[in-house]
């Protein structure tokens, strides 16, 4: 039986609607544990930036309830809980606003009181994490989208947050920017190994960042479980408007061609590569 306070962030029944009448999220129940590393993934639409935003305690939900480290998303608490959830937005000049890179990755400790000197740590420690060492007097919005989303990211990091919220991190994003963010991400927790949450469509970034998976559609929490069990299911991927990663369709027909054992199920281009090089290794010499 698991124990409540191996919960990180959970929801049980959560709907909520726009003021327009637009309903969001329908009943989403999902549990994540402290230390997890998940995707919420779906289509544009299904709900993913409004589900992180409860989570942040940004929205209130209309019915159900959302609690993060045990604590419910509350008046009382959302102090606390904001203290230990650091959310990025899918646009980063959302969430830039200062002068410079410093001031903008300072902010937040700033606002918790602290002393000048850990203001002053925290803010080149988080820099130091996402490579923009030297970035600190640069003009936020002169930098690159991808510049933006990592200063967006370090703004984040210098609040040390138990729970980090990521939306839409390769969106926008030319091919190198987006593998910098890739790695950017996938080395994350090395240190302070917090919760990690992201939400995405983009199926290729998930089986590199993650170990589980939520599929959302349309309000609702349709699938969930490992990466690769998730997107075996290529019925359920093709209702939410998704398609598995290219990979992986490959290796599907190969197997079906009989090209390559049955229930070979690369998802990134390492494990393909792997795969490719075992088979090779236990092919049987023609006579």
């Amino acid at each position: 039986m698991i124990e409540v306070s191996e919960v990180a962030v959970e929801l049980k029944d959560v709907t909520y609607a726009y003021p327009d009448g637009l309903v969001a999220l329908d009943g989403v129940s999902l549990r994540v544990m402290r230390g997890e590393k998940v995707a919420i993934l779906g289509p544009n639409g299904a709900g993913k930036s409004t589900l992180l935003m409860h989570m942040a305690g940004i929205l209130t939900s209309s019915r159900g309830e959302v609690k993060i480290l045990d604590l419910p998303v509350n008046n009382k608490n959302i102090r606390e809980i904001r203290r230990n959830v650091g959310l990025t937005f899918q646009n980063p000049d959302d969430q830039l606003f200062c002068n410079t890179v410093f001031e903008d990755v300072a902010y937040g400790p700033l606002n918790l009181g602290l002393t000048e000197e850990e203001v002053n740590s925290r803010t080149e420690d988080a820099l130091r994490q996402v490579g923009l060492e030297g970035y600190e007097r640069r003009l936020p919005h002169h930098l690159s989208e991808g510049e933006k989303k990592k200063v967006a990211i370090a703004s984040v990091l210098s609040m040390q947050p138990k729970v980090l919220l990521i939306d839409e991190p390769t969106a926008n994003l030319d091919p190198k920017s987006r593998e910098e963010l890739i790695e950017l991400i996938k080395n994350l927790g090395k240190r302070r190994n917090p919760t990690l949450i992201v939400a995405t469509h983009d199926v290729d970034l998930v089986p590199q960042v993650v170990d589980k998976t939520f599929i959302l559609n349309k309000g609702r929490i349709v699938a969930e479980g490992p990466v690769r069990e998730v997107f075996s299911k290529l019925n359920l991927m093709r209702e939410a408007k998704l398609e598995p990663p290219p990979i992986l369709r490959l290796f599907q027909l190969m197997a079906e061609k009989s090209i390559v054992p049955p229930g070979t199920k690369p998802l990134t281009i390492d494990e393909a590569l792997n795969e490719i090089q075992h088979i090779i290794q236990h092919q049987k010499p023609k006579s």
